[in-house]
């Protein structure tokens, strides 16, 4: 895709996160089905909006339940017992977080499946670069995308497929290594400081989209950082008045508006 000049560099792809990227997965998922989970093993622990937000500082749901553990007097006393229960009750909350997707569903985000098809349309490449597990990407863009929705992405890493999670740059360093591409080829689009730093380690430029948990967290490196994709408004920087934008396009971020905060990727800010 070009973006007005031949002097001005080519996007070459687009590396989704998932959590709170693609849709509100954490409040209105993985939350709820950690909390059913504690219910199906007997447990009376519970974990509000408040106190999950505090846990999702801590990346991945085994460590957040091994770190939840530290602080309860009626957890095992013994970290193998601990750790023990907190794979179990990982995996029956992946289960459940399934189930509930596929019973309810949980919507991506608005403009997130407009933006994927747009690159399709020009031949940007996608890639998944994610530390949730596999059976919960697939569960949510099944529902969505269909059967066959990995063939949408170039590349899919998920939790399974690296030894450190986000902020670590693993997910991201491999994530573009399958797709051929450098990371100054790439933008990223997260949500979290946890995924900023993750792909800022990895050289590639960031665009958040800010999403429930991390509404106002302070952001350090993006290139962008605004509500969602759905909008144009409240975005900084501002993105850029389109005299004739797509009528596709409404009032959401496009491509085009992507490919433009790339073309600036050396000019990054920080927002508190």
């Amino acid at each position: 895709m070009t973006t007005g000049t031949a002097a001005r560099p080519k996007l070459e792809a687009l590396l989704w996160d998932v959590d709170g990227t693609l849709a509100e997965t954490e409040r209105d998922g993985h939350r709820v089905a950690f909390n059913l989970a504690f219910e199906a093993f007997g447990l009376p622990w519970r974990w509000d909006d408040a106190r999950y937000g505090e846990l999702l500082r801590v990346t991945g749901g085994r460590e957040r339940l091994m770190h939840d553990m530290d602080s309860r007097p009626d957890a095992p006393p013994m970290a193998s017992e601990r750790d023990a229960l907190a794979r179990a009750l990982h995996a029956k909350k992946n289960t459940l977080y399934a189930e509930l997707v596929a019973d309810a569903g949980i919507p991506l985000r608005d403009g997130v499946l407009e933006l994927m098809r747009e690159c399709r349309d020009h031949g940007v490449r996608m890639a998944v670069a994610t530390t949730t597990s596999r059976s919960n990407l697939e569960a949510l863009l099944r529902k969505h995308m269909g059967n066959r929705w990995a063939g949408w992405f170039g590349a899919i890493v998920c939790g399974e497929d690296v030894e450190r999670k986000k902020p670590d740059p693993e997910v991201f360093v491999k994530a573009l290594r399958a797709l051929g591409v450098g990371p100054h080829q790439a933008v990223a689009i997260e949500d979290s400081p946890g995924g900023v730093a993750a792909a800022r380690a990895a050289d590639c430029p960031v665009v958040v989209t800010r999403s429930f948990y991390f509404a106002k967290a302070p952001i350090e490196g993006a290139i962008a950082v605004g509500p969602g994709l759905h909008a144009r408004e409240g975005w900084r920087p501002a993105l850029a008045a389109r005299v004739k934008p797509p009528q596709s396009q409404g009032q959401r971020v496009g491509l085009a508006d992507i490919a433009d905060w790339f073309a600036q990727r050396d000019t990054i800010c920080d927002y508190p």
